[in-house]
């Protein structure tokens, strides 16, 4: 293992803060591995510190396949884990909005491209991200329909699902998006929870990881099988958002299967404790995405359900 120093950012206040990356194995650049983003990501640190674990004894044990390299990039946003911000603080950006970055830029948009040159070239590319608002996700694997992308290989990591979803405009400068037009298979993986750690998922996507890297002949471990995937779009996604403010409180959780009418959630007055509306599915399936905050606002989705097929 090789840890290398990506980019180091000056402070008045601290001493400066190195990105650091892990880098596995010699030879071509196989697959890089992008952790947190975001300041509040932390499964998606902790999963990014497993894996370099894990590759460490790999490559003691001979494992790493001759001629390929692996490199780990656990955060690019330390200092905003430090103050448990999900934003980049000083400039109150969102740093998986700043891609491709800008060598002259700000210093969201310059960490942004010194990522970026760090990782266009490699083969394949991993990031574990989360979603806009807060919630829980069916773990899945996520990509940008670009033209580029190749869903067929998001099979080998043996999740339940590998959603190819049409990108909005503010989609075009995050990570996955331009790490696909650099000629990268990038793939998204969404590991259940954001702000906290769960084990089960975190072991989960863990597995599906070292399950892509053995089916790519980059690594040689021992693995166990994956699930049956299925490729899915927009189209089979329904979107139930709420109409009403004030407190949430969910009746179904992520996984959980749903018939047509059913209660989701009820939303409250948050100084009487009535009823201002209940959530209900507007179709049979199973919910695929759950907002889990303590407070929802107008017109804010709530729910995405994976429609059941007819």
């Amino acid at each position: 293992m090789k840890k290398e120093v990506l980019m180091t950012i000056p402070s008045y206040f601290r001493e400066p803060m190195n990105i650091l990356s892990f880098r596995f194995g010699k030879g071509e650049k196989s697959c890089a591995i992008v952790g947190a983003l975001r300041g509040d990501e932390i499964q998606q640190l902790y999963v990014c510190a497993r894996l370099v674990s894990f590759l460490r004894d790999v490559e003691k044990d001979n494992g790493l396949q001759p001629g390929k390299t692996v490199t780990v990039i656990p955060t690019a946003i330390g200092a905003s884990m430090n103050t448990g911000t999900r934003l980049w603080a000083p400039e109150n950006m969102d740093l998986n909005r700043r891609f491709p970055g800008d060598p002259s830029g700000s210093t969201t948009e310059r960490i942004a491209n010194a990522l970026l040159e760090k990782v266009r070239s490699y083969q394949y590319g991993i990031q574990l991200t989360s979603f806009y608002q807060p919630g829980s996700f069916i773990p899945h694997v996520r990509m940008m329909n670009t033209g580029h992308q190749n869903p067929d290989l998001g099979l080998e990591f043996g999740l339940p699902y590998v959603y190819v979803r049409e990108p909005r405009t503010a989609d075009q400068s995050t990570l996955n998006y331009n790490w696909q037009l650099a000629g990268t298979q990038a793939y998204s993986l969404y590991a259940g929870k954001t702000t906290e750690i769960d084990e089960n998922a975190a072991d989960q996507t863990l597995r599906a990881i070292i399950r892509f890297l053995n089916s790519r002949g980059i690594i040689r471990s021992e693995f166990t099988p994956g699930q049956y995937s299925s490729i899915i779009t927009n189209h089979d996604l329904t979107t139930v958002s709420a109409s009403s403010a004030g407190l949430f409180r969910r009746v179904k959780l992520a996984g959980a299967h749903v018939r047509k009418g059913e209660q989701l959630a009820f939303i409250i007055n948050p100084l009487d404790g009535s009823i201002r509306e209940v959530l209900k599915t507007p179709v049979t399936g199973m919910l695929f995405f759950v907002q889990d905050g303590p407070f929802i606002t107008e017109h804010n989705v709530v729910f995405n359900i994976l429609a059941a097929k007819k």
